[in-house]
């Protein structure tokens, strides 16, 4: 009897519990016993079966677990509908972009009323012509993303990338902008960006190895040529590195970086010279990692050498070491250095200090800078669209968690702001000045101080507030205190949100990450229940009525402070988690394993492997009370495996003592951010707000 057959067997008889708070049959997955042995430990692994892609029991478990998550939202379908409504009536359904400037043309993305992909639209003058339309090329897909566009240097043609399963693997096409022809050269397989030589005939491309989908292989095509036959350029071999292109600012370099968690190196082509070989411009060393951009008169370098927050040197040539480079802005202990543009007559900085991000504007040598910042507690700013290198205007991004996305323009010689852009709801109602937001700081198990951006709607009684507390912690990634215009729905029914800006990430700089990751990690779970309980204990919120979301490594936070402190959340959204950290980071088969190793720690080693077991939330399931959970995937998620989250779900339940709803929701023609299309993004987000209004009680 095959595995499959017998498996099939198993789950055509799976039994159902009752979960007597929705009256609903959950099912129970069948146990196959499987052991995993490493460093003489033996764990037990019962639904290992469930990483057997596309079989027929894994598909029908699936689909059972979907049917009883489709079961509750068809029991709060109300909500969902209600929630719905409310996203339509506040987002104009002809949302636009702020225009941008590619080459000299302008362009702007815009929404059609009933469509669920954008239109890009060429701007000429009163002229207005549709350049890219999302909605013809998705036709007939149940997925769809476009991965990037790319006009060649005299605007002739425009290479662009498709993905149409959801495993971030892009095919680009190419397209005669006059005509409106499809060339019938494809080049499959690759990360989906695309960089033209100044030839308007040469394009570089990522390719990714089609086993562990890591970005490795730069190559060039000649247009006209046969793509099998295209030129390899360069080629990572580490496979704890991983490689992405750019071109400078100047349109003077294709720049190839390889880089790994700790280290990086930076490769060169000149873009007038395409047929040239790569030079590297740095050899890689053991944590040093760095940025290059390029100026008439030199290089400017954003390095971490002896420098944990970053420093920008500069040198004439490629250099010999950073060492031998001048320093233009030192290290600060205070200020991590985001990202620096290098305009032809000045300088763009952006910085982020106690987790406040400031712009700062200044001369070529680093000196005379103007900064850019805002009176608000809570806010966020960012470089938006600077194509440009000879512009004497830097477009910058603004929002808060109070107010939407605007565009401004900083005009360098006069030293003043203007209003280019601002996205508007359409909700009459909708005043930003009926909303609070604030930074408090918890204190950490170890005395430190947790920063928390926290949003909430004026008049509500705060002690009786229910909270919904999002993390992430993990990478380095700061999540942004953001505007969201679905969130007011929530916080107009009395929701407190907040987002706890724990270590892992870097809203507190370097060390702040560095004291979240690899044997440290365990910081970043009790950062965010003490930011939960803090909450409660300042009377920010009814500490019965706590949520917890996260997604990603979001979701390994939230399967870890589930198993740590299940009593102190009502309710858990956890989107596409990595749960199963020890099983997954020992396959090396898996995409993006090795390369974890620098942030997580590489289990075939004794040390990081028992660390890493000690809070891996599928490991750690036991009999006890869980906290309603919600648990979303998307099936050909390629950085999250569908069957961490499918097992975590079949071993929550078998283990759940109480009655809380345990949903598992697997959307089965997505990838790792969700599904594709306006409509089906916003029906996700209706259903997590339905989830915990429905176990909040409020029902309307």
């Amino acid at each position: 009897m095959t595995i499959f057959i017998r498996l099939f067997l198993l789950i055509s008889f799976t039994p159902f519990i009752v979960n007597s708070q929705i009256q609903l049959l959950a099912p129970v997955a069948r146990e196959i016993p499987k052991e995993l042995i490493k460093h003489n430990h033996v764990r037990i692994d019962p639904y290992f079966w469930m990483n057997e892609r596309d079989s027929k029991p894994v598909l029908d478990y699936i689909a059972e677990e979907n049917s009883y998550s489709n079961a509750f939202f068809d029991r709060n379908q109300s909500l969902v509908t209600t929630f719905l409504k409310e996203f339509d009536g506040r987002i104009n359904p002809e949302e636009t972009s702020a225009p941008f400037e590619i080459q000299g043309k302008t362009f702007q993305w815009r929404q059609l009323k009933d469509k669920d992909y954008r239109q890009l639209i060429l701007m000429e003058g009163k002229k207005e012509t549709v350049f890219l339309d999302e909605n013809a090329l998705a036709e007939g897909h149940e997925y769809y993303s476009l991965g990037d566009f790319s006009l060649s240097p005299n605007n002739e043609l425009i290479a662009f990338s498709q993905d149409k399963i959801g495993r971030r693997n892009y095919t680009i096409s190419f397209r005669e902008n006059k005509s409106g022809k499809i060339r019938k050269e494809q080049i499959p397989g690759t990360d989906g960006s695309i960089l033209w030589a100044n030839d308007n005939q040469t394009v570089f491309y990522v390719k990714k190895d089609p086993v562990t989908l890591r970005e490795f292989q730069v190559y060039k095509h000649v247009l006209g040529t046969d793509g099998s036959k295209d030129e390899l350029v360069f080629e990572e071999q580490d496979e704890r590195f991983y490689t992405y292109i750019t071109k400078t600012l100047d349109k003077q370099f294709i720049l190839i970086h390889s880089v790994s968690s700790t280290s990086s190196e930076t490769w060169m082509i000149e873009a007038d010279k395409p047929a040239e070989k790569a030079r590297c411009f740095l050899k890689r060393e053991k944590d040093h990692l760095y940025e290059v951009s390029h100026h008439e008169t030199g290089f400017y370098i954003l390095t971490n050498k002896n420098s944990p927050n970053r420093k920008l040197v500069f040198s004439k040539t490629i250099p010999a070491s950073i060492e031998r480079c001048e320093v233009l802005i030192a290290h600060d202990e205070d200020t991590y250095l985001d990202d620096v543009e290098v305009f032809k007559h000045f300088l763009a900085v952006q910085s982020r200090k106690m987790g406040r991000t400031e712009i700062s504007v200044g001369n070529l040598d680093a000196t005379d800078f103007s900064n850019i910042s805002l009176p608000e507690e809570v806010y966020e700013l960012n470089f938006s669209f600077n194509e440009n290198y000879e512009s004497t205007v830097v477009n910058y991004h603004y929002t808060s968690l109070t107010n939407p996305s605007s565009i401004y323009k900083y005009d360098v010689k006069n030293k003043t702001t203007r209003l280019f852009f601002q996205k508007t709801l359409i909700d009459r109602n909708f005043r930003s000045e009926n909303y609070i937001s604030e930074r408090i700081w918890a204190t950490a198990n170890d005395g430190q101080q947790i920063p928390i951006s926290v949003v909430y709607k004026k008049g509500i009684d705060l002690k009786k507030a229910p909270l919904l507390l999002y993390g992430y912690g993990s990478y380095g990634v700061t999540i942004p205190a953001a505007f969201s215009a679905t969130r007011i729905s929530l916080l107009d029914r009395g929701f407190v949100f907040a987002i706890a800006h724990i270590r892992g990430g870097k809203f507190l700089g370097e060390n702040w990450y560095q004291d979240g990751k690899l044997n440290h990690k365990r910081n970043t779970f009790t950062d965010f229940i003490n930011a939960a309980e803090w909450m409660a204990l300042k009377g920010y919120c009814d500490p019965n009525s706590i949520y917890a979301q996260g997604g990603s490594a979001g979701g390994l936070l939230m399967g870890a402070v589930t198993n740590m402190a299940p009593y102190l959340f009502k309710g858990v959204i956890a989107q596409v988690p990595f749960v199963d950290v020890v099983t997954t980071m020992l396959d090396e088969s898996i995409p993006l394993t090795v390369g974890e190793y620098e942030e997580w720690g590489n289990p075939n080693e004794e040390n990081p492997y028992w660390y890493m077991l000690s809070y891996s939330p599928y490991d750690h399931v036991k009999k006890m009370n869980y906290p309603a959970m919600l648990i979303t995937t998307g099936y050909h998620d390629s950085q999250v495996q569908y069957w961490e989250p499918l097992k975590w779900v079949a071993k929550l339940r078998k283990n759940h003592t109480g009655t809380a709803p345990i949903l598992f929701d697997c959307t089965m023609s997505a990838g790792h951010g969700g599904g594709s299309g306006r409509s089906t993004e916003r029906l996700e987000v209706a259903k997590e707000f339905a989830f915990l209004c429905s176990i909040q009680g409020i029902n309307e």
